[in-house]
């Protein structure tokens, strides 16, 4: 028996890992300036970054049922008995939906999971899942055992955002026309979070400096406070100094982080928040608790 995992592209998982574990990705689109793109097969986030600062209309849009049908039943003919199916939140996307539509159809069983987020906060819980399926395969594939690996990942799981600007979340209808304005004009820069399945506001700075430092902190504060190991991933939208730079303090700032990877968000999530942003996604791993001894982050470094 086999269970197979399928996720979308919004995970930006690396393409490494996807091949390692097998897992199935399912692509969001992206249309700039009227014209219907893949989101990682062809366009770059480079191209949606140049597009964004020439002002060109950028909008996304959902995998159709009939993709996620086709995926699914692809799947089915390779031999897997089960299917578990991990997407970003449903109140970011109508994804979720278009995967339930297939699954009701699909000619083996698929259980659809909204993640209730994005981003590599999603997909480290995918690999874990994937990890699941591969060992269960043994014994039989055990669907409920991965999808409680799934959640258990997913709960103390989060994603922080620093945004360059209020303008692109302004044009995509996330913020208001008032506040996009007032925010320029005061050079606020806005700490966001995914919380409840929605991008929501934490925090405002006046700096950009000051939103790194902040976040930085808040990962360290939330990898505390669980006194759990967590795999960290930095996101970016065409600001690699810079994440580069934010992953190599993390590795120093974070007690106990076995992992801390750079990742480019691609087309679909870059078209929302727009160049320079940065975003962290923090995944503690259930079980795995801290040292007692924490070393840099316990002297008071990280809130500094």
């Amino acid at each position: 028996m086999s269970t197979r995992i399928v996720t979308d592209s919004t995970a930006y998982l690396p393409a490494d890992v996807i091949a390692q574990h097998g897992i199935e990705v399912v692509p969001l689109h992206v249309v700039v300036g009227g014209r219907d793109h893949v989101e990682g097969r062809d366009i770059t986030a480079q191209q949606v970054a140049a597009a964004l600062r020439d002002y060109t209309i950028v909008t996304t849009s959902r995998p159709t049922p009939q993709v996620f049908a086709e995926t699914y039943r692809r799947l089915a003919d390779e031999g897997a008995t089960a299917i578990v199916s991990v997407h970003l939140s449903s109140q970011m996307s109508g994804t979720v939906e278009a995967a339930r539509l297939a699954a009701a159809e699909a000619p083996v069983p698929v259980e659809v999971v909204d993640s209730e987020t994005i981003g590599m906060a999603m997909g480290f819980a995918v690999v874990a899942a994937a990890e699941a399926a591969a060992e269960a395969a043994a014994g039989g594939a055990n669907v409920p055992s991965v999808l409680e690996v799934i959640r258990a990942r997913l709960a103390p799981s989060g994603v922080l955002f620093y945004v360059d600007t209020l303008e692109h979340l302004r044009r995509g209808g996330r913020i208001g026309a008032a506040s996009a304005l007032l925010g320029s004009a005061l050079s606020i820069k806005p700490i966001l979070a995914v919380r409840g399945g929605r991008i929501v506001p934490v925090e405002k700075v006046r700096t950009s400096s000051r939103a790194v430092a902040r976040i930085e902190a808040m990962v360290v504060e939330h990898v505390e406070k669980g006194r759990t190991v967590a795999d960290l991933a930095v996101h970016h939208l065409d600001a690699a100094a810079r994440a580069d730079q934010i992953a190599a303090e993390l590795r120093e700032m974070v007690p106990g982080s076995p992992k801390v990877i750079v990742v480019e968000l691609g087309a679909v999530v870059g078209a929302h928040v727009g160049p320079g942003t940065v975003a962290i996604a923090v995944s503690p791993r259930p079980g795995e608790t801290l040292p007692a001894a924490t070393g840099p982050a316990a002297d008071g470094h990280a809130g500094s």
